[in-house]
């Protein structure tokens, strides 16, 4: 080792290239340059384990001088000796810790493979992993992707949530499939559901010891701006003519027989786009259905409900009730057949599959049908029949559906769903 004198700026002015000093008061403290002109300090101390460790406290310059690096030297010290702590192991561990990009590519794998439970301790469906992969790659990867985990901050979330609310992550981009396009749209709503996405992440990250705390907590997230929109008296009317002359146009029937369904059942779209003919009873007016975002559930089916499905082509007990125009899997385009429906009625763009959800709990409740009962026809959270010895809905449900559906029904102006089979395969 070189020889100790107390480091001072005449001393580090004079090194040489190749060479270094070490301080004569604080043992393990020294001073190195190599080919360049900078200057380093460091200090050696020993681990616990008895390993020799070299610790590079910074460049010589603003802040460190040979009394800040001196005192830096002591606290290192005193860290390794006292606290039995390895700096230098840290600091390794710190250079190399995950970014927030391999942060994301490590939950989605255990998302993907089922590893992941919602608090349902459930595995995350197919269509919230959808949702969550294009929030990971479209507005959380741009945005924080290079960041390291452990150094995100509050301050952070707060100035990625306000960037994706300003739609700085809005863009449009071409799809695998051919002429596809992918509408990526920033907001009040995906930012607030994004940063939901976000909070779920690093909990995943606390988990296996990514980082100590979350950062996302305590950060005050904005509405979603979701609003719960229902059919006026007018939109109920033109939505029946809509229907009406969607079937007698080239619009696919299953699509329409769908489109109805969803009006006189209040049900999810993806709920009767996934409806198999095993899951329905016809004879006890009710549909099981085991896989729900609520988990498993017993819904009634209104005498007009049933009057849809009767007017349908019943295949085989794994068929779907409303198959796509082709293939084997649900109707993916089925968003783009009810915009031709609604079209068909003039019907304004904002008015979603969605809202024929909102609209039957909305009528429900205009008849005075309690909370419960209004649950337990829509599948709402905490209000699905799910008893495993329960296999047909009760005369109380099976009637206040049938008063729900038969409501919708006379504001359409259709008091008769048509009664003619629909054939959708030869």
């Amino acid at each position: 080792m070189a020889e100790r004198k107390r480091i001072g700026l005449r001393e580090v002015r004079a090194l040489e290239p190749n060479s270094e000093i070490w301080d004569a008061a604080v043992p393990g403290f020294g001073a190195r340059r190599q080919r360049s002109e900078a200057v380093a300090y460091v200090v050696m101390f020993r681990t616990t384990e008895g390993r020799t460790r070299r610790f590079t406290i910074g460049r010589h310059g603003a802040p460190w001088t040979p009394d800040t690096a001196r005192a830096k030297a002591l606290a290192v010290l005193a860290e390794a000796q006292v606290k039995g702590a390895d700096p230098a192991a840290d600091k390794q561990a710190k250079r190399k810790a995950e970014t927030v990009t391999e942060l994301c590519d490590a939950y989605w794998a255990d998302a993907e493979a089922g590893r992941l439970m919602t608090r349902r301790r459930a595995a995350k469906k197919a269509s919230t992993l959808r949702s969550d992969k294009g929030r990971l790659e479209k507005h959380i990867k741009p945005l924080l992707g290079r960041l390291k985990v452990a150094a995100v901050t509050r301050e952070d979330v707060e100035g990625f949530m306000h960037a994706v609310a300003e739609g700085k992550t809005a863009a449009r981009a071409k799809t695998g499939k051919k002429r596809g396009l992918s509408n990526v749209r920033g907001g009040i709503g995906t930012a607030s559901r994004t940063v939901g996405l976000l909070g779920a992440i690093f909990t995943y990250a606390v988990r296996h010891r990514m980082r100590a705390d979350n950062p996302v907590h305590g950060v005050l997230r904005p509405a979603d701006g979701k609003r719960e929109r229902r059919l006026s008296d007018d939109e109920y009317k033109a939505l029946g003519t809509a229907l009406r002359k969607a079937g007698a146009e080239d619009v696919w029937p299953a699509a329409v027989a769908a489109a109805r369904f969803l009006v006189l059942t209040g049900w999810r779209s993806g709920e009767a786009l996934g409806l198999r003919w095993a899951d329905v009873d016809l004879v006890r007016r009710s549909a099981t259905l085991a896989d729900t975002k609520t988990g498993r559930s017993l819904r009634p089916l209104s005498k007009a409900t049933c009057d849809v499905l009767r007017a349908m082509a019943r295949g085989a007990d794994d068929a779907l009730v409303f198959p796509p125009t082709r293939g084997d899997g649900t109707m993916s385009g089925f968003r783009k057949l009810w915009d031709r429906i609604a079209k068909l009625g003039e019907l304004p763009a904002d008015l979603t599959p969605h809202a024929l959800r909102h609209s039957f709990a909305s009528l429900a409740a205009d008849l005075g049908y309690s909370e419960p009962t209004i649950g337990a026809l829509i599948g709402h959270k905490g209000q699905t029949i799910t008893s495993r010895y329960v296999h047909s809905a009760d005369a109380v449900l099976l009637a206040a559906a049938d008063a729900v559906a038969n409501e919708a029904v006379a504001r359409m102006g259709d008091e008769k769903p048509a009664a003619k089979i629909v054939q959708i395969r030869a």
